[in-house]
């Protein structure tokens, strides 16, 4: 990783070389986007003890400044809001010494985390020369990637930068996909700047994203081998993140968990949600909303033919058990179905599947209806909102009109007794589609033979339950897919009966 020097600020193992010079914290840099009105970016950095610092904002609009005391070497400056637009310069001065950012745009800011599905960068996915191609056409959307590092106490500042805030095409083949491509399309939409912040490390479970209050929520204290300590990247890649002003965050993580505390994901990620809302909130000295808008991407596949219930379980739990989002726990969230997205000869593994286009498209409708409410936006698959039993077959209505394709597995029912209870060791046989409607869906239950009984239906209940854009139900348009379902665990939309 590249190491800059000591006086663009990009170490802060370095702070003791310069100490009192006056100077932006890391996070800040030339070609950055600040979060833009109604809500006010937060600018801060270090100088001298003692000292008064002006800050001063000059560009399109009137020039504005600003001045704050260096205190504990810290020196902290809320903005007035600045509608989107730029460019600006920011400059700080104290004393005999200046820092100025130069070519400062205002837009949204939205933060990108998770593991590696989130890290796999741009060069990497299908059309990634066409994309790359592409980005110079963007260059209102900006990049910022924070270094991979650990620490075992909460950092004030980031330890080191990856790649300091840049123009595209500059560092787009080495940055997130996911990140980039849905800051691309949301920019389409919204034609101002989009700021995109990634923190991401490859193979990490959601506790070393969480703080110590999170963990405690679910009672996973308790700590392990590194790099997978409780909160190590919180502390050193996500709290000194706090101090900015954000509009929302993405997150493509779940597949380190399917092994590992799989069972308390359906409250460590939404603990770690409301966790992180809150401490971007108080950091940002409540101008990050309370309740910013939070996007993540259901996990795709790994093992065609796998009958591990990992995946499918964590898929459930993703959405604190109820299939959908949002919902009454977690609200104002927004989820990518991408199970119908398998990529069985992706030369980085099939657990990175290269289709990250449709992924990101699928968050940027989420981000569009829920973070800025545009109204007319589909971005939920088909979910049930009324299945009924009978004798020999299952109705489904859907919450919307579904495109269907025939299929002879992908539902499946657990036939039990009257003491028998249906789990992941029951035996479960399929239940393949007689009829459809607009909305509705009937199964044949003709494999559940007397005297057992259909007591529980799943859909889409396997690591990799389709090819590649072939799952069974879909949105009327075809876009959006079903998510997974399963009624004995699921509240559901509407009435249920089996």
């Amino acid at each position: 990783m590249a190491k800059s020097l000591c006086v663009v600020l990009i170490l802060v193992a370095s702070l003791h070389d310069c100490e009192g010079a006056l100077r932006f914290a890391s996070y800040y840099g030339d070609h950055m986007v600040l979060q833009k009105s109604p809500e006010s970016a937060v600018l801060w950095g270090y100088g001298p003890e003692g000292a008064q610092v002006t800050v001063t904002l000059s560009g399109p609009s009137q020039q504005k400044t600003s001045l704050v005391d260096v205190t504990n070497g810290i020196w902290r400056v809320t903005l007035d809001p600045v509608e989107a637009g730029g460019p600006y310069n920011v400059t700080a001065a104290a004393q005999s010494s200046t820092a100025t950012l130069t070519d400062v745009l205002f837009g949204d800011i939205w933060l990108c985390g998770g593991q590696s599905n989130m890290w796999l960068q741009t060069s990497k996915i299908f059309n990634a020369s066409e994309e790359l191609h592409l980005a110079a056409k963007y260059p209102h959307v900006r990049t910022f990637m924070a270094a991979l590092n650990l620490s075992e106490t909460e950092e004030t500042d980031l330890l080191e930068v990856e790649l300091s805030w840049s123009v595209p095409p500059e560092n787009v083949a080495e940055f997130s996909a996911v990140c980039w491509l849905f800051g691309r399309y949301l920019y389409e939409t919204l034609q101002y700047p989009i700021g995109l912040v990634e923190s991401c490390w490859g193979g990490t479970p959601v506790e070393v994203w969480s703080s110590s209050r999170a963990l405690k929520q679910c009672e996973l204290l308790q700590t392990y081998s590194s790099p997978k300590m409780n909160s190590v990247l919180w502390n050193a890649m996500i709290h000194p993140l706090l101090n900015m002003t954000i509009k929302g965050a993405i997150w493509y993580q779940g597949e380190a968990n399917a092994d590992y505390h799989q069972d308390q994901y359906n409250c460590s990620f939404p603990a770690m949600i409301d966790d992180w809302r809150m401490a971007f909130h108080q950091g940002s000295g409540g101008q990050t909303a309370l309740d910013f808008p939070f996007g993540f991407v259901q996990l795709s596949t790994y093992i065609k033919g796998s009958k591990s219930d990992g995946f499918p379980n964590i898929r459930w739990h993703q959405t604190a058990d109820n299939g959908f989002v949002p919902n009454r726990r977690m609200q104002k969230t927004f989820m990518a179905v991408a199970l119908d997205l398998p990529d069985a000869t992706s030369p980085f593994g099939t657990i990175h599947p290269r289709d990250k286009q449709d992924v990101a498209y699928r968050l940027t409708l989420g981000a569009r209806a829920v973070a800025y409410n545009e109204k007319g936006v589909s971005f939920q698959g088909p979910f049930p909102k009324l299945i009924l039993s009978a004798h020999d077959f299952i109705n489904i209505t859907y919450d919307q009109n579904v495109s269907v394709t025939p299929s002879k597995d992908v539902f499946e029912i657990c036939c039990a007794g009257i003491e028998t209870q249906c789990g992941p060791k029951s035996s479960w046989v399929p239940a393949p589609i007689m009829h459809w409607g607009p909305t509705t869906v009937q199964l044949s239950t003709s494999l559940c033979q007397p005297p057992y009984k259909v007591a529980t239906l799943r859909y889409a209940w396997r690591d990799w339950p389709c090819d590649f854009k072939a799952c069974p139900i879909y949105s009327a348009s075809g876009i959006l897919p079903a998510p997974p379902f399963i009624t004995n665990r699921s509240p559901g939309k509407g009435n249920q009966e089996l």
